[in-house]
């Protein structure tokens, strides 16, 4: 998930929440039955944004290991690369020595 899109997204899940409760309290409805369905409500969302966090986590994670995957076959191919130069130098020195 890109960072706008999460902003975004947890933008929604706050609309929603805050939406939800202001609903609920404005409900007619008992005291007792608006808080039951108040703190169910909010249980069930802020589930939600729990996944949501180990979502991004695991997204972020997985982005970091990839990238550092990625860097370390440049690193690699760039050391081999350079270890070939190296050897093709001593071996041109090598020719210019024995001229």
């Amino acid at each position: 998930m890109s960072k706008n899109s999460t902003n975004s997204f947890i933008s929604l899940i706050v609309g929603l929440i805050v939406g939800g409760v202001l609903g609920i309290l404005f409900a007619p409805d008992k005291g007792n039955n608006t808080r039951d369905r108040l703190t169910y409500r909010l249980n069930k969302y802020k589930r939600k944004l729990e996944e949501l966090l180990d979502e991004i986590i695991d997204e972020k994670d997985s982005t970091d290991s990839e990238a550092k995957t990625k860097s370390e076959k440049v690193v690699n191919n760039a050391k081999t690369k350079a270890e070939k130069l190296l050897k093709d130098v001593d071996g041109i020195l090598s020719k210019i020595k024995e001229n």
